[in-house]
């Protein structure tokens, strides 16, 4: 098969990932073999690329937004998954004996594996993951446009969980989203839906405006030399899709009293320090990390009765260094998806 491997860390403009024909995976016990024919191009590939995540797996292929068919199974597994259209997510395992799993939050499984990081993932023609961690998916996305869901949607999902109590605490709640790129043009689909309204702060704002005022924002900032966010009115709740720690204190300081900031990224540079004024009114920091299987099967079927609609630009496998360099720069419109299979 073919497949995009990382060989060395480093910027994504330098293109490190070299592609190559490697050996077709077998799938193990419990396992399915998908045939990729289209992955999403994340900011999380960016941070293992480019070293901010180290390498831990061998060949080390990128790729968690894998949509394609089961072409075989692994000994123990139902053959009936062969044929079937599935998407695999960046969680791939947990131990399903920790304390976490026990409780719902296999999220936080210490033993966990991830697709694309910890096992080679989907910028190749072929990824193996275990049957009870893939998703079959809504007919109503084709391959291309549902790619983005499987992490962006997901990840966005889970943390517009975090600014609510109740479901109908959404209507009329006052949200901010930091950064609009791929999980952000997903999420802001599914809070306006729930009814709330939804100001988008990005430091692209003439290349993003367009974009988000169409997607349902209410309105769109700008991000100030000092990383304050500017616009109307207090927030009940924002979240920050932006990698950039420097946006947590002015993000705080536009909640209202009582008021939620939600952190949504794998990785993120160090927070300055946060005056207690910005605390004190009882506001919150939730930090979002991976997912757990019922999220990503909420949120399918949330998206497919909305329905989200997903904004792609798509390159060829071979033209995966170029995704990430477009998405290191942040001139991708929406997600990029690699055409594979």
């Amino acid at each position: 098969m073919r497949a995009m491997v990382c060989e060395r860390q480093a910027k994504a403009s330098t293109a490190p990932l070299v592609l190559l024909d490697l050996d077709d995976p077998e799938p193990g016990p419990g396992e399915v073999r998908i045939g990729v024919r289209a992955c999403g191009v994340c900011r999380t590939d960016l941070h293992v690329v480019e070293g901010d995540l180290p390498l831990r797996s061998k060949p080390a292929i990128p790729g968690h937004q894998v949509v394609g068919l089961v072409d075989a199974v692994g000994e123990g597994t139902d053959p009936s998954w062969i044929g079937k259209r599935v998407g695999a997510a960046w969680l791939l395992e947990t131990c399903g004996t920790c304390r976490f799993c026990g409780e719902g939050r296999e999220n936080l499984c210490r033993k966990a594996e991830f697709l694309g990081w910890t096992r080679p993932g989907g910028f190749a023609e072929r990824v193996c993951a275990p049957a009870d961690f893939v998703y079959e998916l809504p007919e109503g996305f084709p391959d291309l446009q549902a790619a983005p869901l499987l992490c962006a949607g997901i990840i966005g999902y889970r943390a517009l969980s975090f600014c609510v109590d109740a479901q109908e605490e959404w209507e009329g709640l006052r949200l901010g989203l930091v950064g609009f790129g791929a999980a952000a043009h997903v999420a802001i689909q599914v809070a306006g839906a729930r009814g709330a309204r939804v100001t988008v702060f990005t430091r692209q704002v003439e290349t993003r405006r367009e974009a988000a005022l169409a997607l349902g924002a209410v309105e769109v900032g700008e991000l100030s030399p000092n990383n304050r966010p500017e616009g109307p009115g207090d927030l009940d709740a924002v979240v920050v899709f932006a990698p950039s720690g420097a946006v947590v204190p002015p993000s705080l300081d536009r909640l209202a009293p009582g008021g939620r900031l939600v952190l949504a990224g794998i990785h993120m540079t160090d927070t300055p320090p946060l005056p207690y004024r910005l605390l004190y009114d009882e506001r919150r920091i939730q930090s979002v990390r991976n997912n757990t299987r019922e999220d990503g099967r909420a949120f399918l079927a949330e998206a497919a009765r909305i329905p989200v609609e997903t904004r792609v630009e798509v390159f060829p496998l071979e033209a995966a260094n170029e995704a990430l360099a477009r998405l290191a720069e942040g001139s991708i419109q929406g997600a990029a998806v690699l055409r594979i299979g």
